[in-house]
């Protein structure tokens, strides 16, 4: 079935269900092509979203490795009339310097989304984790990185 195909499907959750089977499936080279087909289908928040769950998932897959830069890249190019997509985008470009603990900016992480925060309040940066049980945005972001940092503690007064 064709990206054409899908879109001509009626109902919203069955053209979802498919652009998600399309992505999961799809080859690096052709990636770029069908999120842009993706994003052009009439329903603007259901393609956002299943573009959202496909950046979310070749993300954390390519976030440690190399490949990651090239890729994010290309998808920011797909997603530049997306400012919600290109916003994750940044974000895991975020979240990949703090977790393989490259250059990043306190600033940065405290300026970034809900979703970012939690998820790196419960990631092992001690500076990340120190950062944001100071200042998270939430309660429960703020509780997550003590915790983090807690377990830290405990775990080097432990010792080998």
């Amino acid at each position: 079935m064709s990206i054409h195909d899908i879109q001509r499907t009626p109902d919203e959750h069955s053209r979802f269900a498919a652009y998600l089977d399309r992505l999961r499936h799809i080859a690096g080279t052709e990636e770029v092509d069908l999120v842009s087909g993706v994003l052009s289908d009439p329903d603007r928040t259901m393609a956002q979203s299943a573009v959202l769950r496909h950046l979310d998932r070749r993300a954390s897959d390519l976030c440690p490795g190399p490949a990651y830069e090239e890729w994010a890249q290309a998808m920011t190019r797909a997603t530049t009339d997306h400012p919600f997509l290109v916003q994750r985008l940044r974000e895991w470009s975020l979240f990949r310097a703090v977790t393989l603990e490259l250059p990043w900016q306190p600033d940065d992480l405290l300026a970034s989304s809900n979703w970012l925060q939690l998820k790196t309040a419960a990631g092992t940066n001690t500076a990340a984790l120190d950062v944001l049980a100071e200042s998270g945005r939430t309660k429960r972001i703020r509780h997550t990185a003590r915790v983090g940092l807690d377990s830290r503690r405990t775990g080097a007064a432990l010792g080998p």
